[in-house]
């Protein structure tokens, strides 16, 4: 575009003082302004228009997808959230005994994985609980070294 520095419109400025002159001066800066504000939002219309094309298009939907494609790493942990989301979702509902894919031993097995898992699970949070209860009782007694201050 144009690379106009103060330099350049000063001296624009005093050859347009010159030519046109000190009274007629201001009608001509608000009509240059008028035409700079006109041409402005001419190309914010156009603008807008082929941003509204480019949607209509699906061009942004391709560049995400290009933009997920080029950077593997978010790729790869978006695709590791889903799968995770699925098999958690999949876990609390799941039960062994009704899944038709699996033959007996098999089921047999995964249910003894799965009730273990499971109370894996409540023995940590139990023992979470426990230690929540602990911490608390040790913050609300005093240490038994310290001395009242009345007594000292």
């Amino acid at each position: 575009m144009f690379d106009l520095g103060w330099t350049e419109l000063l001296v624009i400025g005093i050859v347009a003082l010159i030519v046109v002159g000190p009274k007629d001066l201001p009608g001509l800066f608000r009509t240059v302004g008028r035409f700079v504000g006109k041409a402005k939002g001419m190309a914010r219309e156009f603008s807008r228009a082929m941003e509204d094309a480019a949607d209509d298009a699906g061009v942004k939907d391709i560049s995400t997808s290009i933009k997920a494609a080029a950077n593997p790493a978010q790729f790869g942990l978006d695709k590791v959230k889903e799968a995770t989301k699925d098999v958690t979702d999949g876990l609390t509902q799941w039960d062994p005994t009704k899944d038709e894919s699996l033959d007996e031993d098999r089921a047999a097995v995964a249910k003894k994985i799965h009730e273990a898992t499971a109370k894996r699970e409540a023995d940590r949070q139990a023992a979470e609980a426990e230690a929540a209860q602990a911490a608390q009782a040790a913050e609300a007694q005093p240490a038994s070294d310290e001395v009242p201050k009345d007594k000292a």
